[in-house]
């Protein structure tokens, strides 16, 4: 009888939590999120609970309202670096964009970072969509959609090649003889593309994992093209059960396509959780953030999603479909968080005050006790919706220790997540192989 299936779990550090007003509820200190050491005390809780990363996500440009919000981030794979050396096993996913990155310094500094973890680096992949961050590198706007993720795609190509670029086995380390490595092992990939034009090799060895572990967040047309070619997990948005399995069952099609092993594609939809002992408790807690953050505010992020502004919307009446366009339309944005949020919207007839109440970072929202979200977990888990899932609790640090302390030992008697690690790299948490050098055999 094989053993039963385990779940994924990444623990997504978002500032203070998921909801925009988490940091009033003072936790901790308004500055802490520039405090290594809280993402460190992140990470140790999650280790505790044997999860597989935690993860970072990143933004070239400033964003939010500076008045109402923290706004910037630690860079990621600096932060990560930290988080590193202060665990032992927990994998550390940094995001880094495709856009604003040249690809020779980004596969540097995640095999940096994979040789300093002893095999627990990701790398993220984004192509963000906001003019903000295009006006920090000298451009007018973002690029279009499409063209992101032509870029992308061949970013990616590059990095692969250059983390490849290495042998196993190219150091010799032979103090007597002097010989150190092998030149032999050691490839030029020498690429020429229509975005970038790069020799090599790395000036890095191979590292523990033989590459960083690749995700991708992305559920447009191009992130799932990208995603089913390259990534070993996705990210993604899905907020109803159907939605998940059909995404999932998408998802593995497409990746048998470009003759991948479906099983080594993980899919891991994001969850915002609030838990309680109770669901008045839960729903308590939820109030109370919602209450700092005011009407207004949350009537803000629903405007800024879909394109308009704040007086175009009746907070007692649904979303003015008539004003929002096609999906594709937005040049600018996610098309997978904006899809979620409009199909959310229009399924349960949503007005724009419920609404605001239930996209917080885009993703589904769970506010219950913690028997219901490992109801839930089980549930998508089972029903081959999910391979693992992606938690962005309310708010830190109680939201991680809640999760872990209460959510991960119901898991755990459920049989379908791990009492302790069998490996020590990423790739080991999520059931990976390890990745041959594509240049192995062209010597």
């Amino acid at each position: 009888m094989s053993p039963k299936p385990q779940m994924s779990i990444g623990m997504n550090i978002l500032g203070f939590g998921a909801h925009a007003a988490a940091w009033r509820a003072e936790e901790v200190p308004a500055n802490a999120y520039l405090d290594a050491e809280y993402y460190c005390n992140i990470a140790r809780i999650s280790e505790r609970g044997t999860l597989d990363a935690i993860f970072l996500a990143d933004g070239p440009a400033l964003g939010g309202d500076v008045a109402q919000h923290p706004a910037g981030r630690l860079e990621p794979t600096v932060l990560l670096t930290a988080v590193a050396l202060a665990t032992q096993r927990i994998g550390v996913i940094a995001t880094a964009s495709s856009t604003y990155n040249d690809p020779f310094n980004l596969a540097r500094r995640f095999s940096s970072l994979d040789h300093i973890s002893g095999g627990r680096a990701a790398w993220n992949v984004v192509t963000n969509a906001g003019d903000a961050a295009a006006q920090n590198f000298g451009l007018a706007g973002a690029p279009l959609h499409v063209d992101r993720y032509a870029r992308a795609d061949e970013f990616i190509d590059i990095t692969l090649k250059l983390w490849d670029s290495w042998e196993d086995d190219a150091i010799i380390g032979d103090a007597v003889s002097g010989r150190f490595a092998d030149p032999a092992k050691v490839h030029t990939p020498n690429f020429v593309g229509e975005h970038f034009s790069v020799k090599g090799p790395l000036n890095l060895p191979r590292s523990p994992q033989g590459r960083p572990v690749l995700v991708q967040a992305g559920s447009s047309e191009g992130g799932k093209a990208l995603g089913s070619r390259y990534a070993d997990a996705i990210f993604t948005t899905q907020t109803t059960l159907e939605d998940g399995q059909g995404f999932y069952q998408e998802m593995k099609h497409r990746a048998r396509q470009w003759g991948r092993n479906p099983a080594h594609l993980k899919i891991m939809p994001g969850l915002s959780t609030v838990i309680g002992s109770t669901e008045a408790e839960a729903h308590a807690r939820f109030d109370r953030l919602n209450d700092f953050h005011g009407e207004e505010g949350l009537l803000y992020q629903v405007a800024a999603r879909v394109g308009l502004s704040v007086a175009e919307l009746d907070p007692d009446a649904p979303l003015p479909w008539d004003k929002i366009g096609p999906v594709a339309s937005f040049e600018r944005g996610s098309h997978g968080f904006l899809e979620a949020q409009l199909n959310l919207a229009r399924r349960e007839n949503l007005s724009i005050r419920q609404l605001s109440r239930r996209i917080l970072v885009g993703h589904r929202l769970l506010v219950g006790t913690p028997e219901q979200v490992a109801d839930t977990l089980e549930h998508w888990f089972l029903a081959g919706a999910a391979d693992g899932f992606n938690i962005m609790p309310d708010m830190f640090p109680s939201g991680v220790e809640i999760f872990v302390d209460e959510v991960v030992p119901l898991l755990r008697q459920r049989g379908v997540f791990r009492h302790e690690y069998s490996g020590h790299t990423l790739r080991d948490h999520l059931g990976l192989p390890y990745p041959a050098s594509q240049y192995a055999h062209s010597a």
